[in-house]
């Protein structure tokens, strides 16, 4: 028996189209840049899309259709570079915005690499091992005409694993006859893995925070109250770094819900309690909150690092942080975006907060094609010194042209891209 594909339901967060928000950030960048008409339209779109409907089948030997997307906006700058989400909300849209934001990601941290994104339509919870990694590895064969190492090279993302990463590996090798460590970032570290890279984009916003805080002279850890909607990779991280660093995390929360405590939560208890029990509820020394009300929470630092679309025109003004570092993609609309600036909130953008994750598939990358490792002393140290060059590089352009952040990285991103498009020409 075949079932047909599941039809998308409708979230709060779809009534608010990520693409539709990439094009707006992208509209306002280029605006304030002196660029040729033809490049401004040619950056615009995205390069490759890919769409597949192919079967699993399930425990029970039913045959089961999953849709899957992989997008490619840009190889301008060299092979595409993006992770691969499971969801029951993905969507081509959100696909599209996250393979955007990637190549100006990338680019704003000097990395060879375009942007690029993939997911799959699929609650990952509600399948068995056996049934998920018969899911992930016929996706992978899916993609065996568009990846390559030296063309695109898939990462984790939400909802998938170092080991998900493993079997794309596996299956990608076994297809071309011998090993490929290099076809894809993020995978445990006894197969081609490197250190670091599972904690990297938790602790590259934790790294992003921390300059903000210095550069307007919030030098006290201990006074400034981290809020952080999002437990997963990327915000579990964060949360356990910023502790680490001695700053008062009061708020987390993941999909269900979030814990509150003014006095600031245990982390490392917090995550012994999510690993035990696979979520926050029921936490005790702490009040529950809803997200909606975690967002608007008293503290110094809001890092939103769940899904886009969760800071709007409706909520912007109650926020009471004095600064947002973006742990997600596209977390924030562009009209939240006017009311954050002018209420001189200081944001962080996400190109920018969360770029640690790619930073650190890149060296995860180059290790791989030449098969000698670092040690994680030397990734940290490479991380930080690239993430506070990118903020060097937005705050000049924030200066140079009297911008809000976001803006700044987008524009000194762009420009990058654009100016390597018209040395290498359009072919033919």
């Amino acid at each position: 028996m075949v079932v047909a594909p599941k039809s998308h339901i409708p979230l709060v967060h779809d009534l608010i189209n990520p693409f539709e928000t990439a094009l707006a950030q992208y509209e306002r960048a280029t605006n304030r840049l002196q660029l040729d008409e033809n490049v401004v339209e040619y950056m615009k779109w995205p390069h490759r899309e890919f769409t597949v409907n192919f079967p699993v089948k399930r425990d029970t030997g039913k045959v089961e259709m999953f849709t899957g997307y992989r997008v490619h906006h840009s190889t301008v700058m060299g092979p595409s570079k993006g992770g691969i989400r499971f969801s029951t909300n993905v969507t081509l849209d959100e696909v599209r915005a996250l393979a955007m934001w990637m190549t100006w990601k990338c680019a704003l941290v000097n990395l060879p690499y375009g942007g690029a994104k993939g997911g799959v339509l699929v609650d990952p919870k509600a399948l068995s091992a056996h049934e998920i990694e018969a899911l992930t590895r016929r996706y992978a064969s899916e993609l065996i005409p568009l990846i390559s190492p030296h063309s695109d090279i898939p990462a984790p993302d939400m909802g998938t694993t170092p080991q998900m990463m493993a079997w794309i590996m596996d299956t990608y090798s076994m297809t071309v006859g011998y090993a490929v460590p290099a076809i894809v970032t993020g995978k445990p570290i006894n197969i081609g893995g490197s250190q670091g890279r599972t904690e990297a984009t938790g602790r590259g916003v934790v790294v992003t925070m921390m300059e903000a805080l210095k550069r307007h002279g919030r030098n006290t850890p201990g006074d400034i109250r981290v809020v952080i909607q999002g437990f997963g990779n990327v915000g579990s991280h964060a949360a356990a770094h910023a502790h680490d660093m001695g700053y008062k995390v009061v708020a987390v929360s993941d999909v269900y819900g979030g814990i509150y405590n003014a006095n600031g939560l245990n982390i490392p208890s917090v995550r012994s309690y999510v690993a035990e029990t696979g979520g926050l509820t029921g936490y005790p020394n702490a009040e529950p909150v809803s997200n909606d009300e975690l967002l608007v929470l008293p503290c110094e630092v809001l890092i939103p690092a769940a899904m886009e679309g969760q800071i709007t025109e409706h909520n912007a003004g109650d926020i009471q942080a004095q600064f947002i570092v973006e742990g997600a993609n596209g977390p924030t609309t562009p009209e939240a975006d006017d009311i954050i600036n002018d209420r001189g909130i200081v944001l962080v953008p996400d190109i920018l907060a969360n770029a640690g994750g790619v930073v650190v598939s890149y060296f995860e990358w180059v290790q791989d094609l030449q098969a000698f490792f670092w040690d994680e002393e030397e990734i940290f140290r490479q991380l930080e010194r690239i993430l506070i060059k990118a903020y060097d590089a937005t705050m000049r352009t924030v200066e140079e042209y009297n911008v809000d952040m976001r803006t700044a990285a987008q524009m000194t991103a762009i420009k990058r891209v654009a100016d390597a498009l018209m040395t290498r020409g359009f072919y033919p």
